[in-house]
C-alpha cells in the first residue's frame, strides 16, 4: 500500500508543532514565505517518512493530508 503526505503551503502558519511531533524528524519549517506571510512546513526528509498521520492530527490549520495512493492494475489477457 502506498501513501502521499502533502502539505498545502497556503494553509499552513509555520506554527512548527508539526515538526515537534514528528516521530522521524522529517518536516521542517521553510526558509520560503507564502502568500499569507508565513514560513510554511515542508518535507524536509519525505524518504524516513512512516506516514504515522502525527502531524495531520497536531495540525491546527488542517494544512497536512496523508492519502491512500490507488495503484492502476495492468489488464491481464
Amino acid at each position: 500500500m502506498a501513501y502521499k503526505h502533502t502539505i498545502d503551503n497556503e494553509l499552513c502558519k509555520g506554527c512548527g508543532l508539526c515538526v515537534s511531533v514528528c516521530p522521524k524528524n522529517v518536516l521542517e519549517i521553510s526558509d520560503q514565505v507564502n502568500s499569507m506571510g508565513y514560513f510554511p512546513a515542508y518535507q524536509e526528509r519525505p524518504e524516513d517518512c512512516i506516514f504515522c498521520t502525527t502531524c495531520c492530527i497536531m495540525c491546527p490549520d488542517v494544512a497536512i493530508i496523508i492519502t491512500k495512493v490507488v495503484e492502476e492494475k495492468a489488464d491481464q489477457e
